[in-house]
């Protein structure tokens, strides 16, 4: 199973936001759009950074509430870990697992088709690991 498996599933529409936006207007956008995290892109990149959920409490725990009036570039994170469309849903989760992350923006052909959660991917493995057990159970009855 791949990352483009999940997405045909799911959707590629991904909800951007520029550098310069204030966190206040992250904070609004994350809730309003009950999604965990947001990728953000300026004209020169097309992706410049994310900001999740878990950097938005970080951000307040070190400025309390004055960090809701700096641009979301003062958190983000810049070095964004990304997949590919064609790679593995297993080799995608070990990356998230391993660097503590739970959203990863798409890129393909250098532009961005789309991002996926952690919980997409459990999803996805959940699914494919009944189907597995399906089959097992199909052959061990016809035999």
């Amino acid at each position: 199973m791949t990352v483009a498996s999940i997405l045909n599933e799911k959707g590629r529409d991904v909800v951007t936001e520029r550098s310069t936006t204030q966190m206040r207007e992250i904070c609004a956008i994350l809730g309003r759009r009950r999604i965990g995290a947001l990728v953000i892109a300026d004209d020169d990149a097309p992706i410049a950074g994310i900001i999740s959920e878990r950097d938005v409490v970080r951000a307040i725990s070190e400025d309390g509430v004055d960090a809701l009036d700096k641009p979301v570039s003062a958190y983000m994170t810049a070095e964004v870990v990304t997949c590919q469309p064609q790679e593995t849903v297993n080799t995608v989760m070990a990356r998230m697992t391993g660097g503590r992350f739970r959203h990863v923006p798409v890129l393909q052909d250098g532009k961005l088709a789309g991002l996926i959660s952690i919980g997409d991917v459990v999803k996805h493995r959940i699914a494919q690991i009944e189907r597995e057990a399906e089959e097992m159970r199909n052959y061990i009855a016809m035999t």
